[in-house]
């Protein structure tokens, strides 16, 4: 990766997930350093006036407010503005740190914590936890301390709660920016403003689509611009969209336009989370995303664009691997659901290769549909959204439910036994936790799906262990609800629960919670059942932790 410091004579290392817990401790990094990758600057980037604005804010004198919230719905761009501030801000060396933090949840920011304190403090890799607690710490300012001028950035907030104990502290050396879709209290007040980012104004979308359709010897009328700029709302990634399109398919704004039109009444139903869009903009929205997705799949690999969109629909919207898209399963799913442009049907008309696959995501990027970078293969696909929800909205519940788990058959697949590469780690937890949120109930029909516990057993064998309790905590009482208290995945996910009690530190815990446990697996799977066996030695094990050594031993014996 080139670093935005590179003529300065500093070092740009990987993501902010990346924590290598098996190397041993570093020197700490010489200033200025960034930790993290800003995402590449954007073709519909433009210079808003949001961007003097911000710089305005963040910059003012003797201002107590050292955290902007950028608020504002999917697609206005919020992580350019805060991208481009950041750039802007190390291009004229008015920090000596900068840490970019992929915000999607508790134990991402915990782990861009962790690499920064394991980079910029040449804290022990080996306990995450404990490097982002000492990079939080010299965040402070201190007497005697040498000054470090810093700029903090989590991108993509989606739950206020996650970030609760890892605001940075108030400095007058650091800047906070938070990029993200919520308006909660949570991320307001004590030091922190509320900047709300709004669409392109007409002269900002009108400029945006005439030098795009310049750059490709494309001339319009300037009223067809203009209409065309208001049927699309003024969103910039709309915009994005609508014009690839427009190019791509030969067409001029007054023959789109009736497209558009066209595809509205049938489209009336397919809208966005409310509340998300304005009043009027998300059937337009949702109609320019068919039409991408149609034309998507008229190119070549014919018939591949719309299976793998679902696919992606299911998954981390900011960072999908490669591997997990490739995977097996996810190209049989594709071959099964590629469509004739023939006929319309969908059957199987060949077998699909990793590289039809990708060729497939390459279709779906020149449609602006998704972001592909192959430079960076476990955050290789993003997909916006509100994108992901239209193409879920468009299924039928049957098609629903097979996507969810496939898309868990897939991820699972892609999951390696021994997790030495923490990137892709992160990234298939990520992807879990989002596969998670948006198919439950999938993932618990007929049972309850594998790739449940291997994300809780990922975070406790990457050292996070009250991480793992809380997710097995979660996990027991979906479980419980969607299968029943008796389900042998219930038992399960008691049992990895006491276990990782237990290595948080709660040994009397655990050994309370597995002699609860071990009445119910006799009853249901019998004494001799092997997971009754486990849970009898690990009752015993963790009855000597907590300091009963006869009681243990007697249960042993």
């Amino acid at each position: 990766m080139s670093s935005i410091f590179a003529d300065r004579g500093s070092i740009a290392v990987g993501y902010a997930e990346q924590v290598h817990h098996h190397a041993l401790p570093r020197t700490p990094a010489v200033w200025p350093h960034q930790v993290g990758v800003l995402p590449p600057r954007a073709l519909s980037f433009q210079r808003r006036a949001e961007v003097d604005q911000l710089r305005a804010a963040v910059d003012s004198g003797g201002n107590p407010v050292h955290t902007q919230v950028l608020t504002g719905i999917g697609g206005v761009g919020k992580t350019q503005l805060a991208a481009d501030y950041a750039r802007t801000a190390c291009f004229r060396g008015e920090v000596e740190v900068l840490v970019w933090i992929s915000a999607s949840s508790h134990s991402a920011i915990m782990a861009g914590f962790a690499q920064a304190g394991v980079e910029v403090l040449g804290a022990d890799p080996r306990d995450p936890e404990q490097a982002a607690r000492a990079f939080l710490a010299w965040l402070e300012p201190k007497a005697g301390q040498k000054l470090c001028r810093w700029l903090i950035v989590f991108d993509d907030v989606t739950d206020p709660a996650d970030t609760r104990g890892w605001w940075p502290p108030a400095s007058p050396l650091g800047r906070v920016l938070v990029t993200t879709r919520r308006r909660e209290a949570a991320l307001t007040g004590a030091g922190r403003r509320l900047v709300t980012v709004g669409l392109f104004t007409p002269q900002e979308s009108a400029a945006y689509v005439t030098a795009v359709l310049a750059a490709h010897d494309c001339h319009e009328p300037t009223e067809q611009i203009n209409s065309l700029a208001a049927d699309l709302g003024h969103l910039p990634l709309a915009l994005a969209q609508a014009t690839s399109y427009i190019i791509d398919a030969d067409l001029t704004c007054a023959s789109y336009r009736q497209l558009l039109a066209d595809r509205i009444r049938k489209l009336a139903d397919l809208l966005p989370e409310p509340g998300v869009l304005p009043d009027g903009q998300a059937a337009t929205v949702a109609a320019t995303w068919s039409l991408s997705v149609e034309r998507a799949n008229q190119l070549r690999p014919v018939g591949l664009a719309r299976p793998m969109l679902h696919l992606a629909a299911f998954l981390d919207p900011n960072g999908i691997p490669v591997m997990v898209l490739t995977s097996q399963p996810a190209l049989a799913y594709a071959a099964e659901h590629r469509t004739s442009m023939d006929t319309g049907d969908t059957h199987q008309l060949s077998s699909v290769s990793a590289e039809d696959a990708v060729l497939g995501l390459k279709v779906l990027r020149r449609l602006s549909l998704i972001d592909h970078t192959p430079a960076t293969p476990h955050r290789a696909v993003r997909v916006h959204q509100l994108i992901q929800r239209a193409t879920r909205d468009a299924l039928t519940p049957d098609e629903h439910h097979r996507l969810a788990r496939t898309a868990a058959d897939a991820l699972t697949t892609a999951w390696p036994a021994i997790e030495r590469d923490t990137d892709l780690v992160q990234a298939l937890r990520a992807n879990a936790t989002r596969l998670t949120r948006v198919a439950e109930d999938s993932l618990h029909r007929p049972d309850a799906h594998p790739v449940l516990s291997r994300s809780g057993e990922s975070l406790g064998t990457a050292g996070q262990f009250t991480a793992a309790t809380a997710h097995y905590h979660c996990l027991t009482k979906t479980t419980s609800y969607h299968l029943g208290p008796d389900h042998p995945d219930t038992l399960a996910a008691r049992s990895n629960l006491s276990g990782w009690q237990g290595a948080a530190g709660d040994a009397a815990r655990a050994a309370a919670a597995y002699e609860e446990l071990l009445p119910d697996l006799a009853r249901v799977l019998g004494p001799d059942h092997p997971d009754t066996l486990a849970a009898r030695s690990n009752l015993s094990g963790w009855q000597g932790a907590a300091g009963d050594a006869a009681r243990a031993a007697a249960a042993y014996e």
